[in-house]
């Protein structure tokens, strides 16, 4: 299977000399290392140019964000599988070699991603995708691995592959097939949750989705936005909003959106009393900004649902991962009622 791993980068000078060598030190033979640059005002391209003389170079003639930037990248990159590498990610030895070998056997395998540890606290895994994401009944995403801001130490607890409901945009490996039948990223998220957007569409079409804990990778985060920064607040609350109306088929959109106005505004509040107005008023303007888009993302919603076949809910959480993690102090994935968790597929 031909391969790329496509690296977008917008100003990560510092991340591609720091994380970079260990891609290219790491890399199989016959896969294309590839960076697609998001019109970097840094030095990146000179870096790139200079000091990874085997890294291509896509060069963007804008700052498309992370969904139209790979959008416009994999349109000019032909591969039977795509592998989405953010920047500041480190890879291991043989973690891409055992991906693809799964991958060559196993057609049912649409995308996947591997175990994502914390490139500052190695022990422990990372914020964004840990072991594998999962979604509970009122839209809100969390990790195997992660639930909300707690991140679990890797003692060996998530090392069994899973079927799961989407993986991270940091370490996706996906084929090219399945990206561009369901029309690739949506551009208007510009960044953050893109990718569970993604996953979101595939399984609604029917495809499988796994976490392979076999290959490891740390990933630094918060390389763009930091946790900190408000524009990520507003973006996280605007785009789950905007990807629950588009997606989810099967509960009533009215009373979930009205659920979601109540945790949203004591998250707001919350905000407020510990992060200041800025945070706050991020969270009022993603309400505002999802509001007014509302009539644009029910057409959405209609043309998706259209094409929805063989709807595959496998990684669906039944249960409130609000009221577990928050009243009942469940922090850690494994006290959750597994029960709740939609049952993976037969294989086909």
């Amino acid at each position: 299977m031909k391969t790329a791993i496509v690296i977008l980068n917008y100003n990560g000078e510092a991340h591609l000399r720091r994380f970079l060598p260990s891609v290219v030190a790491h890399n199989p033979d016959g896969v294309d290392i590839i960076v697609a640059d998001n019109a970097s005002t840094d030095n990146s391209l000179e870096v790139i140019r200079t000091e990874f003389p085997t890294v291509k170079l896509l060069v963007l003639s804008e700052n498309y964000g992370f969904a139209g930037g790979y959008n416009r990248a994999l349109q000019q990159i032909e591969s039977d599988i795509y592998v989405l590498l953010n920047s500041d990610v480190e890879v291991t030895a043989n973690w891409l070699e055992f991906v693809l070998a799964e991958m060559e056997v196993r057609p049912e395998i649409s995308a996947c991603q591997p175990k994502i540890k914390a490139a500052e606290n190695r022990k422990y895994f990372e914020y964004a995708g840990a072991a594998g994401g999962f979604i509970d009944k009122n839209g809100y995403p969390f990790c195997r691995g992660r639930i909300f801001n707690h991140t679990e130490r890797d003692i060996g607890q998530h090392n069994d592959e899973r079927e799961v409901f989407w993986a991270s945009g940091a370490c996706l490996v996906i084929r090219s097939s399945a990206f561009h039948s369901v029309d690739g990223f949506d551009d208007r998220l510009f960044a953050h949750m893109e990718e569970i957007d993604l996953c979101w569409r595939l399984k609604n079409q029917g495809h499988r989705i796994y976490c392979l804990p076999q290959s490891q990778v740390f990933h630094l985060g918060g390389g763009t936005l930091a946790a900190g920064n408000p524009r990520k607040t507003y973006l996280n609350f605007r785009n789950n909003l905007s990807i629950i109306v588009k997606n989810d088929y099967k509960n009533s959109l009215v009373k979930k959106i009205l659920k979601r106005m109540l945790f949203d505004g004591a998250a707001a509040a919350y905000m407020l009393i510990t992060s200041g107005p800025s945070h706050f008023f991020a969270v009022l303007r993603a309400h505002l900004s999802f509001y007014s888009n509302l009539n644009r993302l029910l057409k959405d919603r209609k043309y998706w649902r259209e094409k929805a076949n063989d709807i595959n809910r496998t990684g669906f959480y039944r249960g409130s991962i609000v009221q577990d993690y928050f009243k009942d102090n469940k922090k850690v994935f494994g006290a959750l009622a597994s029960n709740l968790f939609v049952r993976q597929r037969r294989n086909t």
